[in-house]
């Protein structure tokens, strides 16, 4: 069966409704049902009328019924009283059945006291409704509680740099620069318009803040900062050179007509204060300069080209919190894997452009803590209501937020589980963040792997979980595919669910790239759909086997295709009786729930009354997570960035230690408050010699954006705490630290560059520069910061070049019968470098020279334990269990022993 092309946006095309197709299976259930309504309905209510009398009768109005004595006529009475009753109560259920299922409101509202009869009205009014509708679906009864309200949060205001007004000719001016038309393949991008009129490509933000969404004169607005336009006239900021001065209120069309070309150097004015008046004054230089330099510099290399590609990715991968939570944690996993290849001399590849933008983004937004609360905290429900011999309820939504973890759950149920409570008549169950954050880890299943972000509110995020629709959920909206990818990301990486199976319609073959074990594409449904049906199980089944330990795989279908008739139909029919969760894009009739995007980027569904932010994935950002997923599975490492050489190794007069936990060595105490941010400002600076502009510390340091102000008054506060000697401005305002600033990280390549040259002190010199060791890589930070590691060098570069030190000092010891000495050296090391399985083996072979076997005995025992526990799994590498093998050939039987007891 040809692959359906994906269903086009509603903006493009108006959308066409067309009936669905009905089996003789389901006309057959329908009529059924219908009799059974009508006779029910309306049969009983005419069979008591016409044998037994209304639903009072004149016995039960005799006001001597209470004290006389009751006799059978007074008993019959009763009794028909109550049927009466019955008949009115399923009466009501049917009109709540019928109002939710035609209106489709969703979940339909709770009949008290109901639930046996309103599960049989819905069942035969959801037969009838298949029947003579085309779009209705009665769900599942449920009734959520609200969104929590958001807890009120005292937040700073950031804005965008303000630009300072200058005067020319006693009029309000501003500076602006024309893009101009591309040269051969050349277009202009805004990291070289910053570059060439700011002196700093990454002040690129800066033009893209002062003219986003701003009407351009051919209509056209800036919605992205690698795609600018020739023509487009550009707001600068205020210092910028190589610029044109217009007056502030000039129309653009005005200005491209007026300026077409590029500014000559001195179409800009230089500005000085008068030192009496305070105001600034305007001078126009003459005419008569030479034109702009600019235009004759070479060809930059490749990689600065890209670089002036990358943009901003914070907006969608920052905030989806716990998909990148998830993410971090796979791309670990791979980062250990390349580890286990890496040969000597080379690092492990690094992410570079989007990609490496993306992973900064994954750091900044990752809610670790947030994925653990609700990762233990279900398992530990699970678990709690096992131990009861309870089913699980049905979970409609969540809600995690700072404070609390919420399930909307259906029946509603006040017996929650320790240390859940439940709320709002047992509606909701409720889990404090403080009691998550002290659960220890848990041993049992998933309950619910189904949940996933549709998006965030005002206090935190909300869920939904894919199998409580009990039916299929619909997306529409002009940006159906970035919805989807966003869920399939999210599900594929969550650690709250065991065993899963995504299954990805006309759209994300690449995303095998992160989670090959859990995601498959295909083209069409056609492909899956017998599958799937073969596959089936009731949904109270799987909930026990999950918190039983007999669990059967979640499986999830998303589809960018959509369905025919007949496909919509028989999943339809599926949804209703299997434990899966089902999204498809396109006019899906038989939808249960269904999930609005709007071009504001909001998330809708007005089943369950939610209207959230939306969490997407563009495909910019989609193929930036798979450029970087693909740079963490390369094998074949790059070299080592060199190392400038220090003039001497005399003591500097302050010294920033980074190797282990953050200090700065010879300055002053600081207030702890501010301590960690002056800290991360010096690190950036000393692993950027070259200075750094302002506007580009702002960014590295507040990425979500911070005022001018508030980053000036930092750098004057860190300036004053390290000294003005030692922190220096150049003409283009590039801060950068003075020669009596040093890092241990700096020594450590001078040490380990001058052992290459000295023979006779090598060993010597690596001993200390192994010595500068003290831990993990500015360990101790705090969660957030030094996101901006993840697109430099220095990472890669210092877990590589201690490895290879360490190797190299335990090559030269072992070589003179010091085995002693090499396990120190590697231990050192393994401070700083611990999952680089090399340093690993470097231990076992040093272990096994001092000829001691409890001592080797246990150095196989904990790397087998920490492999077995680590937080990244993956075990251990071929090359490790072939060297244990060889070196203590009993190895696995001590395992084993030490397991068992």
């Amino acid at each position: 069966m040809p692959t359906r092309e994906p269903a086009r946006p509603h903006g493009r095309h108006t959308p066409v409704r067309v009936k669905a197709r009905r089996s003789a299976g389901d006309v057959l259930a329908g009529i059924g049902s219908l009799i059974v309504l009508v006779a029910l309905v309306g049969g009983v209510p005419y069979a008591l009328l016409t044998f037994v009398g209304p639903p009072i009768a004149p016995e039960l109005l005799d006001l001597d019924l209470l004290t006389s004595r009751v006799g059978p006529s007074t008993v019959v009475a009763v009794l028909v009283l109550l049927v009466w009753l019955a008949w009115f109560q399923l009466f009501v259920c049917v009109l709540v059945e019928v109002y939710a299922g035609v209106r489709r409101v969703g979940m339909p509202a709770r009949v008290p006291l109901s639930g046996g009869t309103q599960a049989l009205a819905n069942k035969l009014v959801g037969a009838v409704l298949l029947l003579f509708t085309a779009g209705a679906m009665v769900v599942p009864l449920a009734k959520l509680a609200p969104t929590p309200a958001a807890t009120p949060v005292t937040a700073v205001a950031y804005s965008a740099p303000i630009v300072e007004k200058t005067t020319l000719d006693t009029h309000k001016t501003k500076k602006v620069y024309v893009v101009q038309p591309p040269h051969g393949r050349h277009h202009e991008s805004l990291w070289e318009i910053a570059e060439k009129c700011l002196g700093d490509g990454r002040r690129y933000p800066e033009i893209y803040r002062l003219n986003q969404a701003k009407e351009q004169p051919d209509g056209s607005r800036l919605r992205m900062a690698d795609l600018i336009r020739p023509g487009w006239v550009l707001d600068m900021p205020d210092d910028a050179r190589h610029a044109h001065v217009v007056p502030v209120d000039q129309p653009r069309e005005q200005t491209l007509r007026e300026h077409p070309g590029r500014a000559s150097v001195g179409q800009h004015a230089d500005r000085h204060a008068d030192s009496k008046t305070g105001q600034a004054e305007k001078k126009v230089e003459a005419k008569h300069r030479q034109p702009d330099q600019q235009q004759q510099q070479p060809d930059r290399p490749q990689a600065t080209i890209r670089q002036s590609q990358t943009t901003d990715l914070t907006d969608y991968l920052a905030t989806a919190s716990l998909a990148a939570a998830g993410l971090l944690v796979v791309l670990a996993r791979r980062r250990r894997e390349q580890l286990w290849r890496r040969v000597f001399g080379r690092r492990i590849a690094r992410p570079r452009d989007d990609a490496a933008q993306a992973e900064v983004a994954l750091r900044l937004g990752g809610d670790a803590p947030g994925a653990r609360i609700l990762d233990i905290g279900l398992r530990l429900l699970g678990a709690e209501l096992a131990a009861q011999n309870r089913t699980p309820p049905t979970v409609y939504g969540a809600h995690l937020s700072p404070r609390t973890l919420d399930l909307w759950i259906h029946p509603p149920d006040g017996d929650a589980p320790a240390p859940w409570m439940a709320q709002d008549g047992g509606q909701v169950w409720r889990l404090p963040a403080h009691e998550g954050r002290l659960l220890e880890e848990q041993a049992g299943g998933a309950p619910y792997p189904g949940l996933v972000s549709i998006g965030t509110d005002a206090s935190g995020r909300v869920l939904i979980d894919l199998e409580a629709a009990q039916g299929l959920i619909n997306v529409r909206g002009p940006q159906t595919t970035a919805a989807l990818a966003a869920l399939a990301v999210e599900l594929a990486t969550n650690r709250w669910s065991d065993r899963m199976r995504i299954t990805l319609v006309g759209f994300g073959e690449e995303l095998t790239a992160i989670a090959p074990d859990r995601i498959r594409a295909v083209g069409g449904l056609a492909e899956v759909l017998p599958e799937l049906e073969a596959i089936a199980a009731p949904r109270r089944e799987v909930l026990t086997g999950r918190i039983t330990g007999s669990p059967r795989d979640a499986h999830y279908l998303l589809s960018a295709v959509a369905p025919t008739h007949e496909e919509a139909r028989r999943l339809a029919l599926l949804a209703r009786r299997d434990t899966a969760g089902y999204v498809l894009a396109g006019e899906v009739p038989h939808a249960t729930w269904t999930l609005e995007i709007g071009d504001d980027g909001r998330a809708r569904m007005a089943e369950l009354g939610f209207d959230v932010q939306a969490q997407l994935l563009p495909r910019r950002h989609y193929q930036a997570l798979i450029d970087l997923f693909r740079t963490a599975s390369q094998v074949d490492g790059e070299a080592v960035s060199e190392a400038e050489p220090l003039a001497g190794l005399h003591p500097p007069a302050v010294e920033i230690r980074m190797l282990g936990p953050i200090e700065v060595i010879g300055l002053r105490p600081l207030e702890e408050g501010r301590l960690a941010l002056a800290a991360e400002l010096l690190v950036y600076l000393a692993t950027h010699p070259g200075g750094v502009h302002p506007s580009v510390l702002g960014g590295v340091l507040w990425p979500r954006g911070v005022q001018d102000m508030v980053r000036d008054a930092t750098i004057a506060r860190v300036a004053e705490w390290l000294g003005r000697e030692h922190l220096h401005t150049d003409e283009a305002g590039r801060i950068s630290l003075g020669p009596e600033v040093r890092t241990d990280w700096a020594l450590f390549r001078e040490l380990v560059r001058r052992s290459h040259g000295d023979p006779t002190a090598r060993a010597v010199l690596l001993e200390k520069a192994l010595g500068l060791v003290r831990g993990p890589l500015l360990s101790g930070r705090q969660p957030g910061r030094y996101a901006w590691l993840a697109a430099e060098d220095l990472e890669y570069d210092v877990a590589a070049e201690v490895a290879d030190a360490a190797h190299q000092l335990c090559e030269l010891r072992l070589a003179h019968g010091q085995p002693d000495a090499a396990v120190a050296a590697v231990r050192a090391a393994l401070l700083l470098a611990v999952d680089d399985e090399g340093l690993w083996r470097d231990l076992l072979r040093a272990t096994h020279a001092t000829e001691d076997t409890v001592r080797l005995r246990a150095v196989v025992e904990g790397l087998t334990r920490r492999a077995a526990s680590h937080p990244y799994g993956g075990g251990m590498a071929p090359e490790t269990e072939a060297l244990i093998e060889e070196l203590l050939p009993t190895w696995r039987i001590h395992v084993v022993r030490e397991s068992s007891a």
